[in-house]
Formats: C-alpha cells, structure tokens, sequence
C-alpha cells in the first residue's frame, strides 16, 4: 500500500482489509495487489503517459496477468492507483463519503486486474456492474 496523498475519512488499514475482502470474494485469496493513493496530478501524468488521456482519471489498474507469464510471480495481481482528489469530487456529487467513494473505485480497478473489462461491450459492461454490485455490497457501501 502506498499513500502519496492524504484525504480525511481514509485509512490506509480500511483499504487494505477491503483489498483483502474482494480477493477473497473473487477466489484470489492468496493474491498480491499493490493500492495507491494518489493526488490528481499523479493520476493525470500516469494516465497521460500509460493511457493517451491527457487528464487526471479516478481510477487506474495495471495488470500483472495480461501479456506473458512471468515465472513464479502468478500470484501477483498488478497494482490499483486511485485518486483521492476525484474520489472526494465524485463522492460530493453521488452524495456519499470520500472512504465510501475510494471503496467503489478500489472495487472497480481490483475487477479490472481480475479481466473484467466494461470498455469492451455493453455484456461485459452488464457483467461488470453486475459483479460490483455484489462486492460493494459485500463491503457495505452503497451503489451509485
């Protein structure tokens, strides 16, 4: 877990046992992921430079499972960023807290490590928020 950014209402323990909540939920109990907890600026550069988006995002995920197998490193998942400046954006618009915004884009960015992916059609889209819904129910935190 790496925390660049601070935002009040998040704790880094939270988000780790709700890291380890979806894994297990997923059947990925023994997976490693790595969370970080960005500002705007970060996101931006890393969505600039990975995506071709020239703008800060909420969420990215970089996954470790896509492309070749890495030798003994099947455990490793990829790693989730966040962006805490447009968690509290969005959390202030769906009128909930900032920590229960973070949940939902840590849900969202832990499918994508998993292959889910709601860019490649309206199923999969369906199939996505289907499976989110479930996990943020699981982790107790209301639907947007």
């Amino acid at each position: 877990m790496v925390r660049r950014s601070r935002m009040p209402g998040i704790r880094t323990a939270e988000v780790k046992r709700d890291a380890q909540r979806i894994l297990v939920a997923m059947g990925e109990p023994g997976a490693e992921l790595a969370v970080s907890l960005v500002g705007d600026t970060e996101i931006h550069e890393l969505n600039r430079e990975y995506r071709g988006k020239d703008r800060p995002t909420d969420v990215l995920a970089f996954a470790m499972r896509e492309g070749a197998a890495v030798p003994d490193h099947a455990h490793l998942l990829g790693d989730v960023v966040i962006s805490l400046d447009t968690a509290a954006r969005q959390a202030k618009q769906r009128r909930r807290t900032t920590a229960q915004e973070a949940r939902v884009l840590l849900v969202h960015g832990v499918l994508h490590l998993l292959g889910y992916d709601h860019e490649k059609g309206p199923s999969e889209a369906r199939r996505m928020r289907a499976m989110e819904h479930r996990l943020r129910k699981l982790l107790d935190t209301p639907p947007p």
